[in-house]
């Protein structure tokens, strides 16, 4: 699964590049805030409907530096979590972060009329679940909150923290257009889907009667 997300994400990105359709596609299949409330906003053109620009959006890249990051956290830290989840709970928490990536960039800014695009968003849930299954760092309970739920917690703050710096150091560059808020939107929803996807993945199963 992890592959297959990955090589359909490549050949979006190359073939929106060798057409010069890049930018063109940032508007009509980009995730567009603004889009959520006035659902006429690119009336007349052939725009990807507004439900389906979470799962769009992430096609599209602005450049091979911006592709070729995302791809390599994403193979790199997706094929861990596979190996774990399986490619079925993979694919859902891949799109769930997707989803919530744009939902937390809708709420941050719901008026912004630029088109958001990139994969990182639903690639953050991928990094939150891989940091979840092989974390090392022994964590002890503190009061009512359980070990896990105090790594979570420990997690959240660190990526938002992170995610936080990376902003206010985008003030001085091109840094600056990336889309905090769905980064840190698909890492808590990988933090909030990591023990349910592994209930279900482990599910038990009925044993047939002999």
């Amino acid at each position: 699964m992890t592959n297959g997300i990955a090589a359909i994400t490549f050949a979006a990105f190359l073939l929106l590049y060798l057409t010069g359709q890049v930018d063109n596609a940032a508007i009509m299949a980009g995730f567009i805030p603004a889009r959520v409330e006035d659902g006429a906003l690119l009336a007349g053109m052939a725009a990807v409907p507004v439900w389906l620009t979470p799962i769009s959006c992430t096609l599209v890249h602005a450049n091979w530096l911006h592709i070729a990051f995302n791809l390599f956290m994403f193979v790199f830290c997706g094929r861990q979590v596979e190996h774990v989840l399986d490619k079925g709970a993979t694919l859902v928490l891949y799109i769930a972060g997707a989803y919530g990536a744009t939902a937390l960039q809708w709420a941050v800014d719901p008026h912004s009329t630029n088109p958001m695009v990139g994969a990182s968003g639903a690639i953050s849930a991928i990094i939150a679940t891989y940091a979840l299954l092989y974390s090392q760092q022994n964590v002890r309970r503190i009061g009512p909150f359980s070990a896990n739920l105090v790594r979570a917690l420990w997690l959240a703050a660190s990526w938002i923290a992170i995610q936080l710096m990376i902003g206010l150091a985008g003030g001085f560059g091109d840094l600056g257009q990336i889309a905090i808020a769905a980064h840190i939107g698909g890492f808590l929803v990988g933090l909030a889907l990591t023990r349910p996807l592994l209930r279900w993945r482990f599910r038990k199963r009925p044993q047939p009667l002999s």
